[in-house]
């Protein structure tokens, strides 16, 4: 498949477009792509989606932070998918469906999830998607500190005892095979933003 990639000279798009690249997709530019795949900033989501709708292009998007409700209308008005996750590892999503799970039997919990300093935003999306999942308002801990990558823990409390589940990005690698994943599903999934990679799993 022909894809242009946004974001590719930062962290997640120089690990990503050598990855693409062996699986036997091309990188290209927007005039010449069947696809777009972004993961840019999060002030740059909206036109680069819309850019890409405008030629009939499917997208998916690892950013976090733009606005969902705008880009699912950007969508359902050109009749076009896109698909976002806010983590795209497979261990993330699984922690975040133990996490579900664990807070119907423990429903006082507390949400740490640590980056890199240069994450633009705070709390992340997968400590937001966490929250929403286990519901009650968790508190959410935000951490930005060098050397990190994508770390995340929910910790719940009951008497006498505390259940820690979590998550552990080391590397950007982590990434490559949910990528890949919302790729081959694009063509499946209706008109719209389409959200969670829980969803194609």
């Amino acid at each position: 498949m022909n894809i242009v990639l946004n974001g590719r000279g930062g962290k997640v798009g120089r690990v990503l477009a050598p990855a693409l690249e062996a699986e036997g997709h091309r990188l290209v530019e927007l005039e010449a792509a069947e696809a777009m795949v972004d993961f840019s900033v999060p002030d740059a989501v909206e036109p680069n989606v819309a850019a890409a709708l405008d030629r009939g292009l499917p997208c998916v998007i690892g950013t976090t932070g733009f606005d969902r409700a705008r880009i699912d209308a950007l969508a359902r008005e050109r009749g076009i998918a896109c698909f976002h996750a806010p983590n795209f590892a497979l261990g993330a999503v699984l922690m975040m469906g133990f996490a579900k799970e664990a807070a119907q039997h423990l429903p006082r919990a507390e949400i740490v999830e640590l980056h890199n300093e240069a994450k633009k935003d705070a709390p992340s999306g997968t400590a937001e998607a966490t929250a929403q999942l286990i519901g009650g308002n968790p508190a959410i801990h935000s951490v930005r500190l060098p050397g990190l990558v994508a770390h995340q823990e929910v910790l719940f409390g009951g008497d006498g005892q505390l259940l820690t589940i979590r998550h552990d990005t080391f590397s950007r690698e982590a990434f490559v095979p949910g990528v890949l994943l919302a790729l081959d599903r694009l063509a499946s999934l209706p008109p719209g933003l389409t959200v969670g990679l829980e969803r194609l799993l």
